[in-house]
């Protein structure tokens, strides 16, 4: 089984890579303690490429990172690379962007995920972008996902990220889109 060390400290985030890629061959991990890149980059691909690098140098295995966040067009793209830092917990980021949306009309959104996958030398061996398109609910619903997802309506339903089921989601997403252009370099 080869190892590929998934540069984040969310084991939701490996469980769904996994799931994602379910291959028998390949097992996606979490890094060793100690993972803390600082993510100091102006976009979501340079954010990827820092954490693969710090997982990499850690641990000496082949590294995929992704960086991802939530883009709403009417707050001219925020909260975007700063997503996870939005607010001090998930459950304050929603109220912070349902606060900033209260009197907005436009509520069109999408998330987007940079992957970047290094070989075990450090070497650049694929980029990819993803990105799924919606818009903002009013309110949060569903139990489902984490993040923004309970607020995250996806085009073309009338559901929530958080209303899908796992499958549903991991073809849809925007993560699921990126991988689906790198996959072909480990699969």
């Amino acid at each position: 089984m080869r190892k590929i060390v998934f540069a984040t400290s969310n084991p939701h985030k490996v469980e769904e890579l996994n799931a994602i890629i379910n291959n028998p061959e390949i097992t996606f991990i979490l890094p060793p303690e100690g993972f803390d890149p600082v993510e100091s980059g102006e976009t979501f691909e340079e954010n990827s490429y820092i954490k693969a690098k710090e997982a990499n140098r850690l641990t000496g295995l082949p590294a995929l990172a992704d960086d991802s966040g939530l883009c709403v067009d009417v707050l001219e793209g925020a909260p975007g690379v700063h997503s996870a830092r939005y607010a001090p917990t998930p459950q304050a980021a929603i109220d912070k962007l349902l606060d900033a949306l209260k009197n907005a009309a436009d509520r069109k959104a999408k998330f987007v995920c940079a992957m970047t996958l290094l070989d075990a030398d450090g070497s650049v061996i694929s980029q990819s972008l993803g990105e799924c398109h919606g818009e903002i609910s009013l309110e949060p619903r569903g139990a489902n996902g984490f993040g923004y997802d309970p607020v995250f309506i996806v085009e073309g339903t009338d559901l929530t990220m958080a209303e899908l089921t796992e499958d549903e989601k991991n073809k849809i997403s925007h993560r699921a889109r990126a991988l689906a252009k790198i996959s072909s370099y480990f699969c």
